[in-house]
C-alpha cells in the first residue's frame, strides 16, 4: 500500500488528506497548527510531530502550503528533504511559481538525487478539493507516474502530465490568471448593476443562464449576490498567484493584469485578504459604499 505524507492542512490540504484516507491510502499528516491534524486522526490518519517525522517511511510526500517560503522552510529548515527515504517521490502541489520550482529542482538534484521531485499544482478551489474533483497539473520524470497515481487519483478527477518538471507550475499560472479575470468580470458586472440601481437577484437571474457564465463563475455570482465571502480561495492567495504570473513576463506585457493586481492589492490593504476573492465586489463601483 502506498504510504503518503501530507504536509499542510489548510483549506486545500485538509480535504485532500481526507480524500486520501477515503481512498484507503496509509496517510500521515502534519500541520504547523495541530488542530486540523487532530481532526484527521479521528478519521484514521497518523499525526506526525514534525515534517521530518512525517516523511521518514513515506512513498510519496505531498506539500500543500501557502507559498514558496513555507515550502522551503519545511523542506530545508525542518528537515523534510533530508528525512525522505531513498526512492521516495516528493509531490510539490503548492502554487509557488516557475522560478522557485526551478530552484527546488536544483536543490533536490544537488542534495537528494535519490528522491524524485514531481511538480504538481492543482486547478480548483476548496469545493472541488472536498469533492475530489481537482485537476492535477503534473510534470516530472515519466518513471514517477505510477508511483504517484494512487495519490493523484484520490484527490483529483483527472491528471494532466505536461512534460519536464516546471511545466505544471507554468500551466498553473495560466489557469490562475484566467480565473482572476473571470472573477473580476463577475464582480464588476454585479458592482455595475449596483451602480445602475439594479436588483442583484435580477442580475443573477439574467446572467446565470448566459453562455458566458461557466459553472464556476455562476457559483461565484451567487455568492456575490448573497454577499457571502467566506474563503473558498482567499483574495490574498489569489493576488499572490496573479503576481507570480506577472513576474514571469517583462513589465508592461499584461497591463490589464497589472491593473487587476493593483486593485486587488488595494482591497487586501483594506483588510479583505482573508475573504474569498469575490469580495473585490466591495471595492468596485457603488459596492464600496453600499456594502461596506
Amino acid at each position: 500500500m502506498t504510504r503518503v505524507a501530507m504536509l499542510g492542512l489548510g483549506g486545500m490540504g485538509t480535504p485532500m488528506a481526507a480524500n486520501l484516507l477515503g481512498a484507503g491510502l496509509d496517510t500521515v499528516v502534519w500541520n504547523r497548527h495541530p488542530e486540523p491534524a487532530r481532526a484527521l486522526a479521528d478519521r484514521g490518519a497518523e499525526v506526525a510531530a514534525d515534517p521530518a517525522d512525517a516523511v521518514r517511511r513515506a512513498d510519496v510526500a505531498v506539500t500543500m502550503v501557502t507559498d514558496a517560503a513555507v515550502v522551503r522552510a519545511i523542506a530545508v529548515d525542518q528537515g523534510m528533504l533530508a528525512a525522505l527515504p531513498a526512492g521516495a517521490v516528493w509531490a510539490q502541489m503548492s502554487t509557488i511559481g516557475v522560478a522557485e520550482t526551478g530552484r527546488l529542482a536544483e536543490l533536490v538534484a544537488a542534495e537528494r538525487p535519490d528522491v524524485t521531485l514531481v511538480d504538481a499544482p492543482v486547478a480548483g478551489s476548496r469545493g472541488p478539493a472536498e469533492q475530489g474533483r481537482l485537476v492535477v497539473l503534473a510534470s516530472g520524470p515519466d518513471q514517477a507516474r505510477e508511483r504517484v497515481a494512487p495519490v493523484f487519483d484520490a484527490v483529483g478527477q483527472r491528471t494532466l502530465w505536461l512534460g519536464p518538471t516546471g511545466a505544471g507550475s507554468r500551466l498553473k499560472l495560466v489557469n490562475n490568471l484566467l480565473l482572476a479575470f473571470v472573477n473580476e468580470g463577475v464582480a464588476a458586472a454585479v458592482a455595475l448593476g449596483d451602480t445602475l440601481g439594479l436588483d442583484r437577484d435580477t442580475v443573477r437571474e439574467a446572467l446565470g443562464g448566459s453562455p458566458l457564465v461557466s459553472p464556476w463563475a455562476a457559483e461565484k455570482l451567487g455568492r456575490i449576490v448573497r454577499d457571502e465571502h467566506d474563503a473558498q480561495y482567499a483574495l490574498a492567495l489569489a493576488l499572490k498567484d496573479v503576481e507570480l504570473a506577472l513576474r514571469e513576463a517583462p513589465p508592461g506585457s499584461f497591463p490589464a493584469g497589472e491593473a487587476l493586481a493593483a486593485e486587488w492589492r488595494h482591497a487586501v490593504d483594506q483588510g479583505l485578504g482573508g475573504d474569498d476573492l469575490t469580495v473585490v465586489t466591495r471595492v468596485l463601483g457603488s459596492g464600496a459604499t453600499r456594502r461596506p
